[in-house]
């Protein structure tokens, strides 16, 4: 089965992604994930038994609080992803890390440099076949007010069926 790990934006920065992923849709034709508006913590990989990811998780995020992020502007990966640009707090930044150190001790879990501790954080705006509208689509998400206030405060696995990434379950920070 294949399987993600993310956090999920919430409230107004979540409503505000989903709706200009929609938007940009509707306007430009150019789509994103299937997700829901989020930051990855670990991108697709593999396994029949994450019953470890599971229990690892679970202790985690029982022993770890929320911590605050901020999402200020817009960055783009080349001509190919347009995001919402993210800023992890120093509190942010030390219990993702620390997540990412449990996490790689599962052995069908491995990060590389656009998974792990060092990855950009970004929250996706559109990432397939923006090329030939690249410039068009930038000029228009950049007339876009984006500014929020967030949280780090859940760790969620979606697992991949019948072409769409579906909750498998979500971890709530203290």
């Amino acid at each position: 089965m294949r399987y993600v790990i993310v956090s999920v934006l919430k409230k107004d920065a979540g409503k505000f992604n989903n709706t200009l992923r929609k938007d940009v849709f509707d306007k430009f034709g150019v789509k994103s994930s299937k997700l829901p508006a989020h930051f990855t913590i670990k991108s697709p990989f593999e396994s029949d038994d994450i019953s470890q990811l599971e229990k690892t998780l679970n202790i985690f995020s029982n022993s770890n609080d929320a911590t605050p992020y901020e999402i200020h502007g817009y960055d783009h990966f080349d001509d190919r992803v347009i995001y919402m640009k993210v800023f992890m707090s120093n509190d942010a930044k030390f219990v993702h890390d620390k997540l990412i150190d449990e996490l790689s001790s599962i052995n069908y879990i491995n990060f590389d440099s656009h998974d792990g501790k060092d990855k950009i954080f970004h929250v996706t705006i559109s990432s397939k076949k923006i090329r030939s509208k690249f410039n068009e689509l930038w000029d228009y998400v950049n007339n876009i007010p984006c500014d929020f206030y967030c949280s780090f405060d859940n760790i969620s696995i979606y697992k991949w069926i019948d072409n769409n990434w579906i909750l498998h379950k979500e971890y709530i920070l203290k």
